[in-house]
């Protein structure tokens, strides 16, 4: 059954990433204070010999299937398909892989719940996140209440002005957020002063990390939890059509959902992984988070990645639509997959994510996240490429609940898009 799919295996592939030092290539690692060490030690030895216990196993499979939700459904986008359908009706068909029905409204619970669990085994009794979009605050919220642990949730003021109907989740779940003001009043900045508050209170408290980026064991760990995206997705292929998806295609930020979902297909040549970016008001201006498209090899939280400099190498500021997307760094493992060719990415404007969040909500009434609405966009480039009646299964990563002011506010409240549905599709 696929709600007994085992989360924590070893790599298919002929090569195990990351190596023993926690790299992927030349990227990851482990450029943290020197009071961190021994915590991520700690961590690394916890993670291998817990994880691997059946009774840790049993509990979090139970819990994901009975308090998750999962599997989560991989639905036929039927009209999207057909909006993309060409005269001769051959034309791609695409799937959503339904994260966003999971509990809290996104992937990010499962590697929240993952964490905790994991923490609670190492006698940790506060746990500290960062957010952008809330939707990782949210999920560590949400743990934390289920485990009667004290949680506090780093957000910057600015995501907690456009989220917030997230914050107000996250306070109504017992969690302490505390506002960021520095830089930008975004992801980066609340990443920042949550290393911070860890370096203080190492000994007590487990730092709950969102994404596949900063230091081993995180990115290995984070991705580890959310593979369950792409082994569900694997074995739901195999039963809807006998075969495997022809193409892959995910939002990119930090990178856990693309990661969960690219993890069990990465040894697949056959299968195309896509990864899309935030080009925010264009990739040649400064208004963009498209760290693999013009970042550089750098240093941020942690690990060696792709990362947004200036010219005299300071982190860059990001910026996109969506409070989940505008950080200026990504995931070590995504990194190494660009630089070894095994998956590409691109990256599609504000303006492009705004009209995909309308033709999704106006053609599967699915609203989604701003996020996934940036790989929903990319369909609009990708599907004229493609010949044949591919399969692509598209993550779909969270609900869009969280944007609507955003979205209302950038489209001031003017839909524009029905006519132009209604003319693609008879």
């Amino acid at each position: 059954m696929l709600a007994d799919t085992k989360i924590i295996r070893p790599s298919t592939s002929s090569s195990i990433q990351p190596d023993s030092l926690g790299r992927f290539g030349q990227f990851g690692g482990k450029y943290v204070p020197e009071t961190l060490m021994a915590a991520l030690s700690e961590l690394e030895t916890a993670l291998a010999k817990f994880c691997r216990e059946p009774q840790f196993q049993k509990q979090f499979q139970d819990l994901l299937r009975n308090y998750v939700g999962r599997p989560t459904p991989l639905y036929y986008a039927e009209r999207l398909s057909q909006y993309y359908a060409r005269p001769d009706g051959t034309g791609p068909q695409i799937y959503l892989k339904r994260e966003d029905l999971n509990h809290t409204g996104a992937h990010k619970i499962n590697n929240a719940l993952g964490q905790v669990l994991l923490a609670k085994r190492m006698g940790k009794q506060r746990i500290i996140a960062e957010t952008g979009a809330g939707q990782h605050g949210v999920a560590t919220a949400t743990v934390c209440a289920r485990f009667g642990l004290k949680c506090v949730i780093y957000m910057g003021i600015h995501d907690m002005q456009r989220q917030a109907l997230n914050v107000f989740r996250m306070r109504l779940m017992g969690a302490e957020i505390c506002p960021v003001e520095a830089g930008t009043g975004t992801l980066k900045d609340a990443t920042s002063e949550a290393i911070r508050d860890w370096v203080t209170n190492v000994e007590t408290t487990h730092y709950i990390l969102g994404s596949v980026a900063g230091p081993h064991p995180y990115p290995m760990m984070v991705r580890n939890f959310q593979a369950i995206i792409g082994q569900e997705a694997r074995a739901q292929s195999q039963e809807k059509w006998q075969g495997l998806p022809d193409i892959l295609l995910a939002c990119v930020g930090g990178g856990s959902n693309a990661m969960g979902l690219f993890h069990d297909f990465i040894s697949q040549p056959s299968v195309r992984l896509i990864g899309v970016e935030a080009a925010g008001e264009g990739i040649d201006t400064t208004k963009h988070a498209a760290t693999l498209t013009k970042g550089r090899v750098g240093v941020l939280h942690g690990a060696m990645s792709y990362v947004l400099q200036d010219e005299e190498g300071q982190i860059a500021e990001a910026h996109s639509v969506s409070a989940g997307l505008d950080y200026p760094g990504v995931g070590p493992e995504h990194s190494y997959l660009q630089t070894t060719n095994r998956a590409e990415y691109h990256s599609v404007t504000d303006q492009q994510a705004l009209a995909a969040f309308q033709r999704l909500s106006q053609l599967e009434g699915i609203i989604p996240a701003l996020e996934t609405s940036h790989a929903i966009a990319y369909l609009e480039t990708l599907c004229p490429q493609l010949t044949g009646s591919p399969r692509i299964v598209l993550c779909c990563s969270g609900r869009g609940d969280k944007d609507v002011h955003t979205v209302a506010q950038s489209l001031k409240t003017t839909l524009i898009l029905p006519l132009l549905i209604l003319m693609h599709i008879k």
